[in-house]
């Protein structure tokens, strides 16, 4: 049993305590209290890290923290208000756990992401968290009831990085000012390399005798002028971060670089101040400088790789012109739209919000969410899509998903998702990273106790070329880099990957099942014929419904439906007939009650349960009233228009297709014939469809599933990779790990040409990764590399391994089969 000290004081800087403060630190089985969350981070990063001793011997209190530190405290503890957590906290899943995307200051490298991630799992509550070095944020999800978000501002900043809510104006705000600084510290270095290297020529070139004391002097202080701003201004990153891994007790890559840069310097300094030694200027300010540049360049193929990911930060218009209940114009942030309010587009201008056309027809460029750069035709009653751009008229729009709910948002949070998880390459990458830094640290230590005996007059420079030219910066790129192509490039062709492993996953595919309805086909049904049938138990008035009537009870049920089918029976509501109670059975239909009778509407065998035969071919479903038979509904839904061409292009890569569906035997045999599909099921419930997809796994096939619908769930939930199609049901967008974006299916097909092309890239940058370390660490132990060339050679590795990851930027997939049933068909 624990008791709490009553003190006004912090039990570790010794600032007054604010009165019901909820920060403490046990100690002894004794609670302690403390200001703040910057001083409980700091005292259970020492209690933790089993240095509990220095609480209790020591002689007085640490230096209080200054005014800036204490607002950041305050600031910290602002973010703990309900209130403005509502604006960027988001609850994530059943158990409680709630997420939140935050924007982190000072990540350089994949290093800075495992420290983050390092510090924050291994915090009690805390579920996950993942950051996106692409983008330099930092998606956490944690349990609220055991730590507040405070806390995890505090921690961050115990570790050296400031964060705060992402907001994507402020965010490239501040990556756009890193981005200067970066270059401001590449221009200082490369005219401090160029003028350093102008004195020290004469120097290497000049014969006994042919340069006097006075001139040697002289080049050494110049080349000291210039290169201390190279290192005091240029290479400040590297020992701000190199300063907080040894902080934390994490050894990243800067910590060598950091070494060889410092030792080098200060080695040079002292010769030059007291005439005893070598002057290594030279060397710092070029390995400075081609450092920075291989940073540059690899940060600036990574914003470019994201760039179509960051643009969708900011796609939604920051206003919008909304129609008021008086017929006048009120312009406001897009921000302040809410559902139901009606909004006026104009031609040029950008859809500011999710919505659905009340008045007018118009082209819409939606090729920032598909890829499609086809302008598409926009009617009275179609969906709009945030982001999208009016081209030719004005549009009223009926508002019905805006700010954090519009798709586009959706689609950065899945975009974020992904990144939470990274494939199995990729942890071994960064785990080889890791260790390898130390394992540089003492071979490099060995390396300079055999040269000392050997010859101490070269202790410095190969002890530097050991430091630099084995620095595992492209070990670190292979996999990221890759990684950010790849889904760049899926991205641009309208294929969403919402969860990282799915990249690895699709690169192994050796069979893809399609879904019928909205898969292969359109999804856009018809109604194109109505028979009514008589009742035997009813009045003579009413034995057969009206062709009218039955339509409209039929609406009346789907009204509760998301099933593709639901659309074609929107054009027969009727607004005085309401159906009650209704209920969807998966895979067979609705029942819902409607003047005191139940109706049924779908298979024969769930509406009925007499026998009856179909009226003909083709895709039929029944009305019954109480289980007698009212009503035949043939409906058509056309095939789209590259089913035919997706089916061949993967059959040709060696992939097996089959379709699975629940529609009739008939419907699924004569698609089927016509797409070449040899394997298919018909009539299979959702319990089917997962009963055959276990059996393919259980003979160890890897299986892509693609579907849309509420029936798909389950087998989209167990298959190794599940692909939504662009017009899925929100639940069969949660459960797949890719989602179409565009209604083209030869996006399939992309995304597994793209996702094996990044998988054999990966392997490529570590294998040369691996190999370059391995063949340079033994010629610069030989005193074979001199600094400058080991700064090239480190800096070209890194250059390497990016520039291969970024011919994924540039992929053009393989020409898909022409067949001759590649035209249009229809079911």
């Amino acid at each position: 049993m624990s008791t709490t000290v009553t003190s006004p004081s912090c039990y570790h800087c010794g600032n007054p305590v604010p009165s019901g403060a909820p920060w403490q630190i046990k100690l002894d089985e004794i609670a302690h209290p403390l200001c703040c969350p910057g001083c409980e981070a700091v005292a259970h990063a020492i209690v933790d890290g089993g240095l509990e001793s220095y609480y209790r011997y020591r002689t007085e209190l640490p230096e209080r923290p200054d005014e800036r530190q204490a607002a950041k405290a305050e600031t910290w503890s602002v973010f703990d208000d309900p209130g403005l957590q509502a604006q960027f906290v988001h609850t994530d899943g059943d158990e409680g756990f709630v997420r939140a995307t935050l924007a982190v200051e000072g990540i350089t490298c994949a290093a800075c992401a495992w420290l983050i991630e390092h510090r924050l799992n291994a915090l009690e509550g805390i579920q996950s968290s993942a950051v996106n070095l692409t983008h330099h944020r930092l998606r956490v999800s944690w349990d609220p009831n055991v730590v507040k978000l405070s806390q995890l501002f505090a921690e961050l900043a115990a570790i050296g990085y400031d964060a705060q809510p992402y907001e994507p104006d402020q965010a490239q705000a501040r990556l756009q000012h890193e981005e200067r600084m970066n270059v401001r510290r590449l221009i200082v270095a490369a005219v401090g390399m160029m003028q350093v290297m102008m004195f020290s020529i004469p120097i290497y070139v000049a014969g006994p005798g042919e340069i006097s004391a006075d001139f040697y002097a002289l080049f050494h202080w110049l080349s000291f002028a210039l290169a201390t701003p190279v290192v005091l201004f240029s290479a400040q990153p590297f020992f701000r971060n190199a300063l907080r891994d040894l902080k934390t007790g994490v050894l990243g890559m800067d910590v060598p670089v950091s070494l060889a840069i410092g030792g080098a310097y200060l080695a040079s300094s002292y010769a030059v101040l007291f005439g005893v030694g070598e002057v290594y200027y030279d060397s710092v300010a070029m390995f400075t400088f081609f450092l920075l540049f291989g940073r540059y360049v690899e940060g600036r193929a990574r914003r470019r790789s994201g760039h179509s990911g960051n643009a969708l930060s900011g796609v939604l218009p920051v206003s919008a012109t909304r129609l008021e209940r008086d017929g006048s114009e009120r312009i406001l942030p897009a921000s302040e739209l809410a559902k139901g309010d009606r909004i006026l587009i104009k031609p040029g201008h950008g859809v500011p919000a999710d919505g659905i056309i009340e008045e007018g027809e118009s082209s819409l460029d939606e090729s920032m969410l598909t890829g499609e750069y086809l302008p598409v035709t926009r009617r009275v009653g179609d969906s709009v899509t945030g982001g999208s751009q009016n081209m030719e008229n004005s549009l009223i729009v009926t508002v019905t998903h805006a700010g954090g709910e519009a798709r586009v948002a959706s689609i950065v949070d899945l975009t974020d998702r992904a990144f939470a998880s990274r494939p199995r390459l990729a942890q071994m990458a960064a785990r080889m990273a890791h260790l390898f830094v130390l394992r540089l640290l003492v071979v490099t230590a060995c390396v300079t106790v055999a040269w000392w005996f050997i010859d101490p007059s070269r202790v410095l420079w190969i002890m530097l070329s050991v430091l630099v030219v084995t620095c595992p910066c492209a070990l670190a790129l292979a996999t990221p880099t890759a990684l950010t192509a790849g889904h760049g490039q899926l991205r641009k062709r309208g294929v969403l990957i919402t969860r990282a492993d799915a990249m690895e996953s699709l690169s192994n595919v050796t069979r893809v099942i399609f879904d019928k309805t909205g898969t292969l086909t359109r999804g856009e049904m018809h109604l194109v014929q109505t028979l009514p049938l008589p009742s035997p138990s009813a009045p003579v008035e009413l034995l057969e419904l009206s062709t009218e009537r039955t339509r409209a009870i039929a609406a009346a049920l789907e009204a509760h439906s998301e099933h593709p089918i639901a659309r074609a029976f929107r054009p027969f509501r009727d607004a005085t007939l309401q159906a009650r109670h209704v209920q969807s059975y998966t895979g067979a239909g609705l029942e819902g009650t409607l003047n005191g009778a139940t109706w049924r509407l779908g298979k024969p065998d769930f509406a009925s349960k007499t026998a009856i035969a179909l009226p003909g071919a083709g895709q039929w479903l029944l009305l019954s009233e109480n289980s007698e038979p009212r009503a035949w509904f043939k409906l058509h839904d056309g095939i789209r228009e590259d089913a035919a061409q997706t089916v061949a292009a993967l059959q040709a890569r060696g992939l097996a297709v089959e379709l699975l569906s629940g529609d009739t035997q008939e419907a699924v045999e004569s698609l089927a014939q016509q797409l070449n599909i040899t394997t298919w099921h018909a009539g299979k419930s959702p319990e089917g469809k997962l009963e055959r997809l276990r059996e393919l796994q259980a003979q160890g096939e890897c299986v892509v599933m693609i579907g849309d619908g509420i029936n798909d769930v389950p087998i989209l939930a167990g298959a190794d990779v599940a692909i939504a199609m662009n017009g899925a049901t929100d639940l069969a967008r949660t459960r797949a790990d890719a989602v179409l974006l565009s209604p083209r299916l030869m996006r399939i097909y992309d995304a597994i040409e793209i996702s094996g092309a990044t998988r054999k890239i990966m392997r490529q940058n570590m294998l040369w990764s691996v190999c370059y370390n391995f063949s340079a660490l033994p010629l610069a132990a030989m005193g074979l590399v001199p600094p400058w060339l080991a700064a090239i050679g480190m800096s070209l590795s890194s250059l390497v391994v990016v520039g291969n990851a970024l011919r994924l930027s540039r992929w053009r997939t393989s020409p898909a089969p022409l067949t001759a049933s590649t035209h249009p068909v229809s079911a």
